[in-house]
């Protein structure tokens, strides 16, 4: 098999190291200096930036690429396993749609909360203002989380409420990570042990890995600010098979499930398919359909749907629906 990742970190590395033991060739773009010992390195031949996913299959097509696999967050984010599904190139990746509960914590805490899938309690924000004054009305421990991706560097364990107030106005004002910082997510502090599980789906059944333990602090003792990861091991020795049982019927059955009846349809009015690339053939576009338990989220399913599309000229009503959400 021919395997065309996608990345330049450590978790490329890794998967170029254990796929060229039994792939016939792995190809990666761009790739490292480690990559480059074991697999073939695009940028070497080919500059193609990660984020032109039209360049990338195109590069598939010329490679006679059978399998590709992004590593990088925000490209999953962004729909690669949709663009090249689309071309016809299978891609071991989240649909845009399932990638959502990685790309917004908004997105992925109403989700839990709405299928009843256990999680620290919370409230989000666009505000700064209302943000700040829900600090000020509350005396328990909180942890601030933007919403969007930030390189594992989006979460924040403000030890008082002084320290609390600061990093919120760091983050939704002084905007020290970005736009990503225009929505945050407030949830109570939970103690104990962290675990993390690795589980892999074909959208029907899943298969998980033994539980391991990130480490995400800077220094030792796990102390100082989050980062991407500092180490993990695994499997750890404090999850009794009691206790990883619970975690499938009680998270990842739900969260499965709620993926599958979760639907948020993109119907396509005027589109046109043309070498692997989608192009607008003008007027309606397309039509983003939602099914939830209830009105006011179904629209809020649909108009998030919407906001992952954009092209030239588009152009949308923002009150639909309006009328049924003023009557109840």
């Amino acid at each position: 098999m021919r395997v065309l990742l996608i990345g330049k970190g450590g978790r490329e590395h890794a998967l170029a190291w254990k796929l060229s033991q039994t792939a016939e060739h792995v190809f990666v773009v761009p790739g490292n200096g480690g990559t480059a010992s074991m697999a073939s390195n695009v940028s070497n031949i080919a500059n193609i930036a990660m984020s032109d996913f039209q360049g990338l299959v195109t590069l598939a097509r010329d490679l006679a690429i059978e399998l590709v696999i992004p590593g990088p967050d925000d490209v999953v984010v962004d729909g690669i396993a949709d663009f090249f599904g689309a071309a016809g190139i299978p891609c071991f990746a989240p649909s845009k749609a399932a990638a959502m509960l990685e790309g917004s914590k908004t997105f992925a805490k109403d989700f839990m909360r709405r299928y009843s899938i256990p999680t620290a309690e919370y409230r989000n924000f666009k505000l700064y203002d209302q943000a700040k004054e829900y600090l000020s009305s509350i005396n328990d421990r909180v942890v601030i989380k933007v919403s969007g991706l930030a390189a594992g560097k989006g979460v924040v364990l403000p030890e008082t409420k002084d320290d609390a107030q600061q990093e919120l106005r760091e983050i939704m004002v002084d905007r020290k990570l970005g736009d990503v910082g225009e929505e945050v997510v407030i949830e109570e502090f939970l103690s104990g042990d962290e675990i993390s599980i690795l589980t892999f789906s074909d959208g029907y059944d899943f298969k998980s890995l033994p539980p391991g333990q990130d480490h995400k602090r800077i220094f030792d003792g796990s102390r100082g600010p989050n980062t991407g990861g500092m180490g993990v091991y695994g499997p750890t020795d404090f999850v009794s098979r009691e206790l990883m049982t619970q975690i499938e019927k009680e998270i990842l059955a739900p969260t499965l499930g709620g993926l599958q009846t979760d639907e948020t349809n993109i119907f396509h009015s005027g589109t046109i398919l043309r070498d692997g690339h989608l192009e607008t053939a003008g007027g309606r576009v397309f039509a983003v359909s939602a099914v939830r338990r209830t009105l006011p989220e179904a629209v809020e399913a649909a108009y998030e749907g919407v906001r992952c599309i954009t092209f030239p000229g588009m152009q949308y009503r923002r009150d639909i629906a309006s009328r049924g959400l003023e009557s109840m």
